[in-house]
């Protein structure tokens, strides 16, 4: 069963979406304070689930060195193929093609492990987890970063609106609130939970947060949904645009030892 996912699901618009979010000042924050999470070292094997077109395998390439080994698994063949291509010049980095439910690697064969917005999507977090810490060796480090949909708000005089527009962005993701849900799995998977942290992501211009949060296409797929009107919508939009913006939810970054 394919993720549900709030971009459009033609393969150049996830990639386009996830280069976006990825550009944004917090999106290279929150990143790099993975990336640092995980205290790589040269010589380390690591595997990213769920590469997508291979937004970070050059810096975790760069962090273990020629001696390390980065590998990238995703279940869509299209994201492979664009990471293959940018990512041609490093011979350290290994694409598979695998399910996040059942990773190609084999026991112990992993130093460290890195989730980024993947498990917001799959069928079962759990399963996905079991499955990082049988190819964790002992004292490896997984480092995660999922949103919580349910904290999705948008600042506006009408309230209603932004909260059944919130309600419907959280409704089309499978699993909206796995955020506040990464340090239950994590101890249910036998992984030791090291650090956690919640973080505001903010955005102040409309622009960002309408290709990031979709304000304008998932207004229109509510109203088509019957779970707006469109009287509703289009001055709540007008206001948001005009300014001035606020709209943020939870980001939780959580760090466990295997």
């Amino acid at each position: 069963m394919s993720p549900v996912r709030i971009t459009s699901p033609t393969a150049a618009d996830q990639i386009a979406y996830l280069d976006t979010a990825a550009a944004t000042a917090v999106g290279r924050d929150y990143k790099e304070r993975v990336v640092d999470a995980l205290d790589l070292r040269p010589g380390h094997a690591v595997v990213d689930i769920g590469c997508g077109p291979g937004t970070d395998l050059g810096r975790l390439a760069d962090a273990v060195r020629a001696g390390g080994l980065v590998v990238g698994v995703d279940r869509d063949a299209r994201m492979l193929a664009e990471a293959a291509r940018r990512l041609a010049d490093r011979p350290e980095i290994d694409l598979r093609a695998g399910d996040a439910h059942a990773v190609p690697l084999d026991d112990t064969s992993m130093d460290r492990a890195r989730i980024d917005r993947v498990l917001m999507h799959v069928a079962d977090p759990a399963t996905v987890l079991t499955e990082v810490r049988r190819v964790l060796r002992p004292g490896g480090v997984l480092a995660m970063a999922e949103p919580d949909w349910d904290t999705l708000a948008v600042a506006d005089e009408d309230v209603r609106t932004s909260r059944r527009f919130a309600r419907f962005v959280a409704g089309r993701v499978r699993n909206p609130t796995i955020g506040r849900e990464l340090v239950r799995l994590s101890a249910q998977a036998d992984l030791r939970v090291r650090s956690v942290e919640a973080t505001a992501v903010v955005f102040r211009d409309f622009d960002t947060a309408d290709r990031i949060l979709g304000l304008e296409r998932n207004s229109a797929r509510a109203v088509a949904a019957g779970e707006l009107t469109d009287a509703d919508v289009q001055p709540w939009l007008r206001r948001l645009t005009d300014g001035p913006l606020l709209v943020g939810f939870t980001l939780y970054l959580v760090t466990a030892e295997a």
